[in-house]
């Protein structure tokens, strides 16, 4: 049932990646009435998430974000998807970096690096990053159960040389490239809910007291990695940049979560000057104090 599924879905999407921009769109725009006014997909989970999170704003603003959300999801999803068949050369247009350099002195330093991304703007076209650095870029994911559509991901997603590692098996690749003296750019997006069973670290994120990951901390303190952040930002549609904010430099002298928490803090920022463009569908706030 999974590969008649995938194979079922497979033709179409490549289609919609084949679309001209301008008809990519206009489908997009098709996709977030089907999505926000007849499905209401998450609604509830997206309009108490903002409540909570944003409480000074009035109904009508918090309404505003809301929908500019969802198109905005729509718009991220179908890129995504739109990965499959787009050049190197309009990535290049469409997704900019401001401030290469940051990378390009870890570099000359032989030092690798964990980057924290967050669910924000668009996190899957910045593994487009491996066109602009000697680092081996790796993205850590969590594995889709369809194992066909888990493939199909994994190429999108490796279109620009990136690779990606599951969970699971991070720490082992990671251990595994510094013993071998591989350089690596280890990208995480770290905004979400882990499982309170697994929480070391309680913070206040968007003035809520949640639990935290604090993996990419563990990692980058196990192994000597420098800490930074990729502040993305939406441009206009179908247009992004990129901002490398650093975290820290020898994060073994940092105290305990002193790096997880000025991360959580870049990502509220973040968030207070766009809030439209944040993964609002997580039950990012399930687990509070």
């Amino acid at each position: 049932m999974q590969f008649l599924i995938y194979i079922i879905s497979f033709p179409f999407l490549w289609l919609i990646s084949k679309l001209p921009f301008k008809l990519f769109y206009w489908f997009s725009d098709g996709i977030y009435v089907l999505i926000y006014y007849i499905i209401g997909y998450r609604k509830k989970i997206v309009r108490h998430n903002i409540l909570i999170a944003l409480p000074n704003l009035s109904e009508s603003e918090r309404l505003k974000i809301e929908k500019n959300f969802y198109r905005h999801m729509c718009d991220m999803f179908l890129e995504m998807i739109k990965t499959m068949s787009i050049s190197t050369e309009e990535m290049k247009k469409r997704f900019k970096i401001t401030n290469i350099e940051v990378v390009k002195e870890y570099e000359q330093k032989n030092k690798s690096i964990i980057l924290l991304a967050s669910h924000y703007a668009s996190w899957e076209w910045l593994l487009s990053i491996n066109e602009s650095t000697s680092f081996k870029c790796i993205g850590v994911y969590k594995k889709i159960n369809n194992p066909y559509f888990d493939k199909l991901i994994r190429n999108i997603r490796s279109k620009f040389n990136s690779e990606l590692v599951a969970t699971d098996k991070t720490i082992a690749l990671i251990a595994e490239n510094q013993e071998k003296g591989i350089m690596g750019m280890y990208g995480l997006a770290s905004d979400q809910s882990p499982q309170v069973h697994k929480t070391f670290h309680w913070q206040q994120f968007m003035g809520i007291e949640v639990p935290v990951h604090t993996g990419a901390e563990m990692l980058a303190k196990r192994y000597d990695l420098e800490v930074v952040f990729a502040k993305v930002k939406k441009v206009k549609r179908g247009f992004y940049e990129a901002t490398f904010v650093p975290i820290c430099e020898h994060p073994r002298t940092i105290p305990d979560y002193e790096i997880t928490d000025t991360y959580l803090k870049e990502v509220e920022k973040q968030i207070l000057e766009a809030p439209e463009y944040y993964f609002w569908t997580h039950k990012r706030w399930k687990h509070r104090k």
